[in-house]
């Protein structure tokens, strides 16, 4: 006889907001008429992220195993699924933007026609809204939320690839350069099924070394028999896979391409919440997993955040293109958010995993305001991405690049920004754990990168203008659109989580460290 498996529907319920939302946003775009179907897809995709925002909320404090062990719930992945949420419904807000005016959305009117055919020219101007992005951007931060609580390798797996397939289809929408887009679509789709692959021959090797996909039972054996080789290669081949979602060197290669070629708007949500939802999952495996036998990934995590780190910083000084800049930005973010992983104590106190934690959130709210303001600023083809076209922004919109400036200084890490306390609490754990030549190299990358982030600073602020004439009186350059209410929502919320996080973090730092356990 087959029992049923025991299921926490009150623990579930965050995954059941987002999955429902999902489901009747497929139903609305099957069924619903064509012109009611972008304000009935924002508002039940905002209903899904907020009902899962909030259901987090309500559970703080909960610990305990549902689905038959499969999925945990306790504070590190309700922190993580909270943080998810958040940033996800913000990035919805930030698809409905230029919804409101057809003609100048970000996403193609139709995918199915054929680039640079006549069509698809009629269609830049068309009045038609492309609303399939919202039930699949749903799924995807499902997919996510379900990512950081899988207790179990072979789940993980499942949420790995219900995240992955929307942000590829997403990716190829693009209204404007088509080509790109296309081209960024295919990249992620063959190099995130290469990845996919190397998480599931990791899967098996595992499986063949213990016996078993659970990470509680991992954790067991590791314990009790040490780390065998087949178990090591496993870890690794798993990590591979991780690696790749997260953006870090040297699995990195599809993330310049990606962001660059991708509707801004995606750009955006991929690069604040597929960070969150791969480094919990990282964080997961390593900890619940293999945290006993931490020789097994600790010099692997090591190394990796090196390289990371350098790559990053010194790859971004050579890019020319805004949105190829943030990507080198996350890359060398990613080796920071490292340094974290490597300050972990698996027997009390994680000063590591709650500085990563805060690290995240801090992260993931600069990332979504940067590219707000990059949708805001544009030219005859679309959105303005080259650093030229930024010169003298400050004169054309004080307030655009005074905010953008906040964003910069919090990524540099600049103090009285979230950037600084982040890296201050991932440098410190590291310290403490007896790694200071990681936090040494942490330092100069950090030295390194804030070179490339003040230099779109000094363009906006002390650069003439593209075009403009010598005597000063043309103030030719980028055109700077006016923010609607969705955007000027992103814009304000994280502006000021940006500055409060920076200037008062003690609330939120203490609840990371709160949140800072796991379940196995």
């Amino acid at each position: 006889m087959i029992e049923a498996p025991d299921l926490s529907l009150a623990g579930l319920s965050p995954l059941l907001f987002l999955f429902g939302a999902a489901c009747v946003g497929v139903l609305i775009e099957a069924f619903a008429p064509r012109d009611t179907r972008h304000p009935a897809q924002v508002a039940v995709a905002l209903v899904g992220t907020v009902g899962g925002f909030v259901s987090t909320l309500l559970l703080a404090g909960t610990r305990e195993v549902t689905a038959a062990g499969a999925l945990a719930v306790d504070g590190a992945g309700l922190f993580l699924q909270a943080t998810i949420a958040g940033l996800g419904a913000l990035s919805i807000l930030l698809f409905a933007e230029r919804g409101l005016d057809p003609a100048r959305s970000s996403f193609v009117a139709s995918a199915a026609v054929p680039a640079g055919s006549v069509r698809d020219r009629e269609l830049l101007t068309s009045s038609r809204v492309q609303t399939e992005v919202y039930p699949l951007a749903t799924f995807a931060i499902g997919g996510m939320m379900l990512f950081v609580a899988a207790n179990d390798l072979l789940v993980m797996f499942v949420a790995l690839e219900v995240l992955s397939l929307p942000l590829y289809l997403i990716s190829g929408l693009a209204r404007r350069r088509r080509l790109l887009s296309q081209e960024a679509a295919l990249k992620y789709f063959l190099l995130g099924a290469f990845a996919s692959g190397f998480f599931l021959y990791g899967l098996a090797l595992v499986y063949g070394a213990v016996g078993s996909v659970r990470l509680s039972d991992i954790q067991e054996a590791v314990t009790d028999e040490g780390g065998g080789t087949l178990l090591v290669l496993g870890l690794a081949l798993l990590l591979v896979g991780l690696m790749f979602k997260a953006s870090v060197a040297p699995f990195h290669s599809w993330t310049p391409d990606v962001y660059q070629g991708a509707p801004t708007p995606v750009t955006a949500f991929m690069g604040a919440c597929t960070k969150v939802a791969a480094f919990g999952a990282i964080l997961r495996l390593l900890y619940v997993g293999f945290g006993t036998d931490e020789w097994t990934w600790r010099p692997l995590i090591y190394g990796i955040a090196i390289v990371s780190m350098v790559v990053g910083a010194v790859l971004g000084l050579t890019q020319t293109d805004l949105k190829r800049m943030l990507a080198y930005s996350s890359i060398a973010h990613a080796g920071f958010l490292l340094t974290g992983v490597i300050g972990f104590d698996a027997t009390g106190d994680s000063p590591g995993l709650s500085a990563t934690l805060f690290y995240l959130l801090a992260y993931g709210l600069t990332t979504l305001g940067a590219f707000a303001v990059l949708t805001m600023v544009r030219d005859g083809d679309g959105e303005a991405t080259h650093l030229s076209q930024w010169a003298g922004l400050a004169r054309r919109s004080p307030v655009l690049a005074a905010v953008m400036t906040l964003f910069l200084l919090a990524l540099a890490g600049i103090p009285l920004t979230s950037g600084f306390t982040g890296k201050f609490a991932v440098f410190r754990a590291a310290i403490d754990d007896g790694a200071w030549p990681l936090a040494v190299v942490a330092l100069l990358t950090s030295a390194i990168a804030a070179f490339f982030y003040l230099r779109v600073v000094v363009l906006m602020y002390f650069s003439e203008p593209a075009g403009s004439s010598a005597a000063g009186g043309s103030l030719e350059g980028p055109t700077v659109g006016v923010p609607g209410l969705p955007t000027t929502i992103v814009l304000a919320v994280t502006a000021a989580a940006t500055l409060v996080l920076g200037v008062l973090p003690g609330s939120v730092l203490d609840l990371a460290g709160q949140a800072a356990r796991f379940v196995g």
